[in-house]
């Protein structure tokens, strides 16, 4: 293994809660309650970008994609830059994989903007060499092409390459690069939790799980 990319919204951050505030806050100013089926119709592909424009689709709104992109991004700026914490275990995780000579990739859903203000504000941004994100006009997971990305970025072979990921769409995507991934729980995708300990080459309840089998694959002490 040579590289691990990591997930970003409900992997390394516990974000989700915001995003479905987001969400109500949104499209209450417009005089729109959430939908309970809220993205069950949305075509494959969650990017930064995709998703925008199905909210300007669905909801039949006279913005643009990029205004809504921006919109969003003003929403959730601050939050992103004071009060979104890190899950535990991802401070002491992310400079032991780099102590061990292991490259770090990101690859989310999530803007470049927003990806670099939260693991800033929590003292990781510089670890990550590549930050591959949903606004960089990629097919959004569950397809391959922000991971393959991501892999090219960091002159890896997909098949060195470990995701760390949340949700089913995510470790799809994973699985169609030709990587291994091991999946974090977040109670966010508890609706898919069969599929995604089929589906993933481990699931793990914390980071610190995560770490020893990092340490099995690669043969390195873990105390």
């Amino acid at each position: 293994m040579k590289a691990i990319i990591f997930d970003l919204d409900g992997t390394l951050i516990d974000s989700m809660q915001l995003w479905r505030e987001v969400d109500a806050e949104f499209l209450g100013k417009r005089g729109i309650t959430v939908p309970e089926n809220l993205f069950e119709d949305m075509p494959h592909g969650n990017s930064f970008i995709q998703t925008a424009d199905y909210f300007r689709n669905r909801f039949n709104l006279p913005d643009t994609t990029e205004s809504i992109m921006q919109e969003w991004t003003t929403m959730v700026r601050e939050h992103y830059s004071k009060s979104v914490p890190l899950k535990p275990g991802v401070t002491g995780l992310v400079p032991w994989i780099k102590e061990q000579g292991i490259l770090i990739g990101l690859g989310t859903s999530n803007s470049y903007e927003l990806a670099r203000i939260v693991l800033t504000a929590n003292g990781i941004w510089d670890y990550f060499l590549t930050a591959v994100t949903g606004d960089m006009h990629l097919k959004g997971k569950p397809y391959p092409d922000i991971y393959i990305k991501a892999a090219k970025d960091l002159n890896v072979s997909p098949e060195d390459c470990l995701v760390i990921e949340d949700t089913l769409s995510g470790i799809n995507a994973a699985k169609a690069a030709n990587m291994k991934v091991f999946a974090i729980y977040d109670a966010d995708a508890d609706n898919d939790r069969a599929a995604i300990i089929a589906a993933a080459d481990g699931h793990f309840t914390s980071f610190g799980e995560i770490q020893g089998a990092i340490s099995q694959l690669i043969g390195a002490k873990y105390e």
